[in-house]
């Protein structure tokens, strides 16, 4: 187990011993097997572990910048803390090729798919089941839980700084439709589905058109797309002047028999 008080420390070091180094090696390692996590949910509610993200940023203050192993043309220049992940056959994973990377200390569920070109940083957490589609990003710390579909082109904006901020998070059975941007901590609760093309970060004003409200984040909570909505791009008239309008994207709808029929997961990719 990894000791939070020791990562504490780690990261108020200023020099590393081998020691220090020995003990992120460890902490590492622990992200990659699920073991420890940026953000878990905890009675129902999801909460931010800090001292995590302080490990992670203390290998980046460790980390020397080299040349990593590289073929054909393809070179990184990066942290020596953090080079691209190894994946194996046990794992039960598929990496498809083509310029696709998973970096170091992020946790790759069983039956996952990666499809080229995607990304996933360091702190993610991508639980059993899901696709990453081409084109797309899980950034650092975000968390995926169960059967998530990312589609093409779509990004999970990552956190790594401020320490107490929340990632962004997508709970079980999600479908995120293509070139969707979900930013600053925003919390996708289990089966919403989200359209192609919406933005929500957490400034964003959601209109949830089938209980007549507005959902939005506050000072205590971040903005909770809740489960089952099904979300589509949407604007509203400037309070200021009503001939211009800002994005807000629109819950049209709660899943029923025949929206689940049309994001069916297949389970021969997986």
């Amino acid at each position: 187990m990894i000791n939070p008080q020791a990562i504490e420390a780690l990261w108020q070091t200023e020099e590393f011993t081998r020691d220090d180094r020995e003990l992120f090696n460890r902490f590492k390692a622990a992200l990659n097997t699920g073991t420890i996590r940026a953000a878990e949910k905890i009675d129902g509610q999801w909460r931010v572990n800090g001292w995590v993200k302080k490990g992670i940023l203390a290998g980046f203050r460790m980390g020397a910048i080299v040349a990593m192993p590289s073929t054909g043309q393809q070179q990184f220049l990066d942290k020596e803390t953090y080079p691209p992940r190894m994946l194996t056959l046990q794992q039960q994973v598929r990496l498809v090729p083509g310029g696709s990377s998973v970096r170091d200390g992020s946790y790759i569920g069983k039956s996952v798919i990666m499809m080229p070109p995607m990304y996933i940083n360091v702190g993610a957490w991508v639980d059993e089941g899901s696709m990453i589609d081409s084109h797309a990003l899980v950034g650092t710390c975000a968390q995926v839980g169960k059967r998530v579909h990312l589609s093409a082109g779509s990004m999970l904006g990552g956190v790594i700084e401020p320490i107490g901020a929340n990632p962004v998070i997508i709970e079980d059975d999600v479908f995120i439709g293509g070139n969707c941007g979900l930013y600053e901590g925003v919390i996708v609760q289990e089966k919403a589905i989200i359209a192609a093309g919406v933005i929500i970060t957490s400034g964003t004003r959601v209109y949830d058109a089938v209980y007549d409200r507005y959902l939005q984040k506050t000072a205590d909570h971040p903005l909770i797309i809740p489960s089952g909505a099904v979300v589509v791009p949407g604007s509203r008239p400037l309070k200021q002047n009503p001939d211009f309008s800002v994005s807000c994207p629109i819950i049209i709808k709660y899943r029923d028999q025949k929206t689940n029929a049309s994001v069916t997961l297949e389970d021969a990719l997986r």
